[in-house]
């Protein structure tokens, strides 16, 4: 049983109620000993868990009041049925499911935990060594089991509520660099656009103004003069749409500085150290082309290392050598299988596009390879 917490953060989550299938254990006891009170004890015992269930899961927020006490629910159910229905052990291992997810101080939830631990082990003293031939009986094999299953699941499901958290957090950093990227991207577009066109617009205003007096002059028209000012105005306003296309360009790609700088900042929050060198140094001899397809390599890489790596140090390295310009994105994290899915087809597409070579490694960590031709100033002219 692995009752993960993707099923805890979604509201109206439909397909959590597959969780039940575990209340099965309920039924075990009335179809081997079956008795109309056993039957109407566990059906009843049943219907409050989904009911419970189902108020637990609609308080989707982490820390809810209203989670804690669906929890001490789902226990007290289980307390008080397991004297005669061993099958509510069950109840126990689904309080000690949620209790992680619900409970952000690792203190409190282990403090709860042992809690619910030594109520379960203290109920199974009481009915079976203090009461062994009462109408009600648990036996140690079932408390102990009870126990052992409350201990594996609860404990395993403390990795999945930090994991969880953790992509929260993440989620949440990247979202906030997004918005203030988006929001630098539009101050730097009015800003552009503001001295692209403040100068030029006024230059073709004047000019044409001019150009109308000249042709106006019914004395003298000088139509020679207002030619040479109206071949000006299509000159200025040709040079103003370059400028302005250039502009939207800029907004398109950030640029290799802009994505290190998102790189920093998103494994930051992921709680990678990003370490930069030899870069200063190379970038400006980048073509814009060529810029963007490093920048969208650095962004895939980024992704995927805090997605899957488990890395600590990423290390971003960029240099100069034997003709080519290389740059290295290499990790300390997990070795994995390498599939290349989507992005790293994309990338290696956009990488062989500028007639570059990508590379990539899984030993020790993961190196990913970019090697690029250094273009002569003939071939960048």
């Amino acid at each position: 049983m692995s009752i993960t917490g993707s099923i805890t953060t979604k509201r109206s989550p439909n397909w959590a109620w597959i969780w039940l299938a575990y209340s099965g254990f309920l039924f075990l006891q009335p179809l081997f000993e079956p008795s109309r009170l056993m039957w109407l004890g566990t059906t009843t015992v049943f219907a409050a868990f989904i009911g419970v269930f189902w108020v637990y899961f609609r308080a989707c927020d982490v820390g809810s009041v209203l989670r804690y006490w669906m929890i001490a629910a789902t226990f007290a159910l289980g307390f008080v049925t397991f004297p005669w229905n061993q099958g509510a052990s069950c109840l126990f291992v689904y309080a000690a499911a949620f209790l992680p997810f619900t409970v952000v101080s690792t203190r409190r939830m282990l403090a709860s935990f042992l809690l619910q631990v030594l109520l379960v082990l203290g109920e199974g003293y009481y009915f079976t060594v203090r009461t062994p031939h009462g109408q009600f009986h648990v036996g140690w094999p079932n408390t102990l089991i009870a126990i052992f299953l409350m201990v594996v699941i609860g404990g395993g499901n403390v990795f999945f509520a930090e994991q969880q958290r953790a992509e929260r957090q993440l989620q949440a950093a990247q979202e906030e660099n997004i918005s203030l990227a988006a929001v630098a991207e539009r101050e730097r577009i009015a800003r552009d656009l503001h001295d692209v066109l403040g100068h030029t617009l006024s230059v073709i205003v004047l000019k044409a103004e001019l150009a109308g007096r000249l042709l106006r002059d019914t004395t003298a028209p000088d139509t020679a003069r207002a030619a040479t000012e109206i071949g000006d105005v299509e000159r200025t306003a040709r040079t103003a749409l370059a400028e302005v296309r250039e502009a939207i360009g800029g907004y398109r790609s950030r640029g290799l500085g802009a994505e290190i700088e998102a790189a920093r900042r998103t494994l930051d929050a992921a709680g990678v150290t990003l370490v930069a060198e030899s870069l200063a140094t190379h970038n400006a001899a980048l073509s814009p082309q060529e810029e963007t397809v490093l920048a969208l390599a650095l962004r895939e890489a980024v992704t995927n290392i805090v997605r899957h790596a488990r890395a600590t140090t990423c290390t971003l390295r960029f240099a100069t050598e034997g003709g080519q310009r290389r740059l290295l994105i290499s990790d300390d994290g997990q070795e994995s299988e390498l599939r290349e899915g989507n992005g790293l087809r994309g990338m290696r597409e956009r990488v062989e596009s500028v007639g570059g070579q990508l590379s990539i490694e899984s030993s020790g960590g993961t190196r990913l390879l970019i090697l690029l031709p250094l273009r002569t100033e003939a071939a960048v002219s």
